[in-house]
């Protein structure tokens, strides 16, 4: 009877481990976790849907964040606990069977003030996955999925300026403005600013500045700044350089500047030529015209209306003074010829 007793015994207790080894052995391997982008805005929302590949009754999600860089937004598909740091879903299908799920989500949304790329990744886990029924309980998730995005700003390509003001000539020396700026600037760790020059048959020019030191360095033959680079990037980048141009001839010049990163076998980040034409001489600088004057009017007598003028202005000449000479002549004449008789 012992020995019956023993048997039964043993075989329901390797029917009850069957039966829970059934039901504790399926492996979930439909899970696809995706994101709705890759390359996230600061501001921007990101959406973190799990698809389950089938039915589920029952479940709790933990999806896992930087919360320096994402704050959270949302859930669906379950009651949503967040940790600042980890969004815990938890799902349970009360009606026994006839409302399973097929996913769910979670939203963030990335920190408006983001300045810089950052590469991040959402973790995801699960434990206490049932099918619709819960007839069938699948494994727990410990190895985490993995969905990598990145959050960075729209970055403004650099913009690069060479100004002066007024004519160039040859030998002498002429104050230049130079400057790159970009109001949101991609992060490079090592850049540099470099120049090259083309120039007229056996002619040179140079373009000087001034570091901190104190010591003169000619960009076009050996760059600005630290050989290894300098670091640039962020919001409203700007450096502005004053600079000093000399070229030995006349004729026309190309300066073009490039900015590089020493990171990245030198790739060019910005470039843009800068065309010159110097001359021999300065241009002759034309006298100022005087101003006009107006011709001054002659000043006219003023005339008191109650004076009578004692003579009259000589208006023409005189007709009768011939007449009287003529006759002063004639009478003369007569005189004398009676004399002589």
């Amino acid at each position: 009877m012992k020995k019956v007793i023993s048997i039964f015994a043993i075989v329901t207790l390797l029917t009850v481990l069957i039966f829970t080894g059934a039901s504790y052995a399926a492996a979930l391997d439909t899970i696809d976790v995706q994101t709705d982008k890759t390359t996230v805005r600061p501001g921007e929302e990101v959406k973190v849907t799990v698809e389950f590949g089938q039915n589920l009754g029952a479940y709790t999600f933990d999806v896992t964040y930087d919360n320096k860089i994402f704050d959270y937004v949302s859930a669906e598909g379950g009651t949503a606990n967040d940790t600042t740091d980890k969004v815990r879903v938890v799902y349970h299908d009360a009606t026994g069977g006839t409302n399973p799920r097929t996913n769910m989500s979670v939203t963030f949304r990335a920190k408006a003030d983001i300045t810089t790329s950052n590469p991040t990744e959402f973790t995801i886990t699960a434990e206490g996955l049932a099918n619709a029924d819960a007839s069938v309980q699948f494994d727990d998730i410990t190895t985490p999925i993995v969905k990598n995005v990145t959050v960075e700003p729209v970055y403004v390509d650099y913009t690069i300026k060479l100004e002066h003001a007024g004519e160039i000539v040859k030998t002498e020396e002429k104050a230049m403005t130079l400057s790159y700026a970009s109001p949101m600037g991609r992060y490079y760790e090592h850049a540099r600013l470099i120049a090259e020059a083309t120039t007229p048959a056996g002619a040179t020019v140079q373009l000087l500045a001034t570091d901190q030191a104190n010591l003169e360095h000619d960009i076009i033959q050996s760059g600005w700044g630290d050989a290894q680079g300098y670091k640039i990037g962020g919001k409203d980048v700007s450096q502005v350089l004053q600079t000093k141009a000399i070229f030995s001839q006349a004729g026309n010049y190309t300066i073009t500047l490039k900015l590089i990163d020493r990171d990245n076998s030198d790739q060019v980040i910005a470039e843009q030529a800068f065309p010159f034409t110097v001359l021999e001489e300065a241009t002759p600088v034309a006298p100022e015209n005087p101003e006009p004057t107006t011709p001054e009017e002659p000043e006219i007598e003023e005339v008191n209306p109650e004076e009578t003028p004692k003579k009259l202005p000589k208006t023409g000449n005189n007709i009768y003074v011939p007449v009287i000479v003529v006759l002063i002549a004639l009478v003369s004449s007569y005189v004398y010829f009676n004399k002589k008789k």
